[in-house]
């Protein structure tokens, strides 16, 4: 071997172990981006069952409503925590809660007369489009971390160690019609 053949070597040998380097740098950096995206949606689903929840034991709605609302409040908080199918569950059914409670405008409308109803429903609408948000960024930084696993050289080279395969949110996050600002 000469010694350009050696050089040559060495320097895609460095440039390989750069690579290598920065892909496991830049998986581990997606993967603390899904944890930190998982932690931020887990406190807006947590704001916005509290929200429903004071909303429903305001007195402000029709018994049935209130029991409605409070008792899909309550499941959503109770799956706090946990992941999986069992939260995505009891988080769309507080969605279904809601629209169920929130869709008609014109009860909507006698709430919000009061100060103290239209305080609580602008909160709702606030942890309701927060939620939505924290989802989508939740469910991308869990796709760009995939993109990334599903790499040949990343899944040869075991780059992810032992973190565990990122899980999206799939659940019902829709905004109730009279919460919506938009037309």
């Amino acid at each position: 071997m000469t010694d350009g053949t050696v050089l040559l070597v060495v320097i895609l040998g460095v440039l390989l172990l750069w690579y290598f380097s920065f892909s496991a740098t830049r998986l581990d950096r997606l993967h603390a981006r899904v944890e930190g995206a998982a932690g931020a949606l887990d406190a807006q689903l947590v704001r916005r069952s509290a929200s429903a929840m004071q909303l429903a034991t305001s007195g402000l709605l029709d018994p049935a409503s209130s029991l409605l609302l409070a008792d899909s409040a309550h499941e959503a908080r109770e799956a706090e925590g946990t992941t999986g199918p069992a939260r995505e569950q009891a988080e769309s059914d507080l969605t279904r809660a809601l629209h169920a409670v929130l869709d008609d405008v014109g009860e909507v409308a006698v709430v919000r007369a009061n100060p103290r109803g239209s305080a609580l429903l602008d909160e709702l609408a606030t942890a309701c489009h927060r939620t939505t948000l924290a989802r989508r960024f939740h469910n991308d930084a869990v796709r760009a971390a995939r993109v990334v696993r599903r790499k040949r050289l990343v899944r040869a080279l075991r780059l992810a160690g032992h973190a565990g395969w990122p899980a999206s949110f799939e659940a019902d996050d829709s905004v109730p019609l009279a919460l919506d600002p938009s037309p």
